[in-house]
């Protein structure tokens, strides 16, 4: 693409700029940088991309999109863009470089605290069901059929996603289902994405550490369903929300976009759960295209929420109501999301990302009522941490959700990063009062708290480790090292005497 007709996208830019110049590349990161590229340099949390730029001059950049000029060596010959605020720029600029694939397809927008995995896997596994091709991007990984490619981050920075969009489209996708966090909001990440549908599931205490209060967390969640919402030129564009959720009723959403909500007995998504087990969960659903029941193969009032978000997604795209259910009747699971470790030990042992008060209180009080339903005695274990360089807030208030619910508790690790792994358990412990400590165990290392509950308990017991989900590694310092809670957990079972 020649320069001109990339920085056409940029409001003031002369037509006459460098029209013969062709464009090798787009980069944020100055390591990146080739000869004749455009380098944007972003102020990040951790780093200023303006400290790079004689990096990116020496690597070959031809433009430098700045905030700050005076960053910028005097003696650069190539041309310089100044401008308020590089992230929108950077995004803008990808989404052109990349030929706008979003436009090119169905996109799906889900946020929310908890959820957002188990409703993209489920939109992909309703619109494959339709013959429409999905492709998935969030916090597992990115995948489209059988292909799948690593992720870093739930919703990646815009020259990742763009170009991830656009290997989706060239690869056969008609879709996309994308995990877009308050991080990618507030930082443009995904402002170029002509979002078709966007689902909001919930929003409880997380990320603190990032937005400092729970109003400038929902600012940057808001952020879908008016500014984006907004700009997408797609008709009819739908505002998928759940209203059982106190900051779903205060959600505004943009005008043309239809609303429509899900969760609530007044909504037009409500449903009537008719049995549940470990296994399965059979419901009835009340749509705007008619009443019908579903025989969801997961566990939990939450994945029945997560299922109703989905399913409008597919109705949104114009499938049919009876293929929408049969998609879910048939729906094969999300890796790390109350995810059955099978085992001959007659154990229920499940892996749950649940990192936050909420999710976690949501997943044990599926099992509880599982176990109601079944008049079983059987206790319910919680293995948990919390993880290093986030928001110490919710760390106390996990250990309180994980007391309130379970008959027995074991508190360790979870992927510390850079903060001592015993002060994470100490604030953990806050939360435990003297009369409860006797239900608490502490094991510092995670193998030895599955491998040491997986032992203790007796036939028939249910056991929720929770926190990694699919989570292959840990994080200790700065370094990951291979871990899986599935794996352990198949090893703690095999071995168990």
């Amino acid at each position: 693409m020649n320069l001109q007709s990339l920085l056409s996208v940029i409001p003031g830019i002369p037509d006459t700029i460098y029209s013969s110049e062709e464009v090798t590349g787009l980069f944020n990161d100055a390591r990146r940088v080739i000869p004749n590229s455009i380098f944007v340099a972003i102020r990040g949390t951790q780093h200023d991309g303006h400290k790079f730029i004689p990096d990116a001059i020496a690597k070959g950049a031809l433009v430098l999109v700045v905030e700050d000029k005076t960053q910028v060596p005097t003696d650069f010959k190539g041309l310089v863009l100044n401008v308020p605020n590089t992230r929108e720029i950077l995004d803008t600029l990808a989404c052109r470089y990349y030929l706008n694939p979003g436009q090119e397809l169905f996109c799906v927008g889900v946020t929310g605290t908890n959820g957002k995995t188990s409703v993209t896997y489920m939109t992909e596994s309703i619109l494959n069901a339709g013959h429409i091709p999905t492709g998935v991007i969030g916090t597992v990984n990115h995948h489209l059929g059988d292909k799948v490619w690593p992720s870093e981050m739930t919703t990646p920075d815009p020259l990742f996603l763009q170009k991830r969009l656009r290997e989706f489209r060239d690869e056969g996708a008609l879709a996309v289902a994308i995990e877009v966090s308050s991080h990618a909001l507030d930082q443009r990440r995904v402002d170029s994405v002509p979002f078709n549908a966007a689902i909001f599931t919930n929003l409880t205490r997380d990320h603190l550490d990032y937005h400092q209060t729970m109003e400038s967390y929902f600012a940057a969640k808001q952020r879908l369903f008016t500014d984006l919402m907004w700009k997408t030129e797609k008709t009819p564009s739908f505002a998928i929300i759940n209203t059982a959720d106190k900051w779903g009723r205060r959600l505004r959403v943009a005008d043309p976009t239809v609303l429509w909500t899900y969760g609530a007995k007044d909504s037009d998504f409500a449903y009537e759960i008719q049995k549940m087990d470990f296994a399965l969960t059979q419901f009835k659903v009340r749509t705007p295209f008619g009443d019908t029941e579903v025989s969801l193969p997961m566990s939990g009032v939450h994945n029945v929420m997560n299922s109703l978000a989905a399913m409008a997604a597919g109705l949104a795209a114009g499938m049919p109501l009876p293929l929408v259910v049969e998609a879910l009747n048939k729906f094969t699971g999300v890796p790390g999301r109350l995810q059955s470790v099978p085992n001959s030990e007659e154990l229920s042992v499940f892996v749950d990302y649940a990192h936050s008060p909420d999710a976690l209180e949501n997943v044990l009080t599926a099992l509880n009522r599982v176990r109601e339903n079944l008049k079983s005695s059987a206790r319910i274990w919680t293995v948990f941490g919390c993880g290093g360089d986030r928001d110490k807030g919710k760390r106390p208030l996990m250990a309180q959700m994980a007391l309130k619910f379970s008959d027995e508790v074991v508190v360790t690790s979870d992927n510390p990063r850079t903060e001592d792994a015993n002060a994470i358990i100490n604030d953990i412990m806050s939360g435990v009062s003297s009369a409860e400590k006797n239900r608490v165990q502490i094991f510092v290392d995670r193998k030895e708290a599955i491998l040491s509950t997986i032992q203790k308990a007796k036939t028939g017991d249910v056991i929720l480790i929770a926190g990694k989900g699919h989570e292959d590694y840990q994080i200790i310092g700065t370094q990951k090292f291979p871990f899986s809670d599935v794996k352990v957990a198949e090893e703690a079972l095999k071995g168990r005497a």
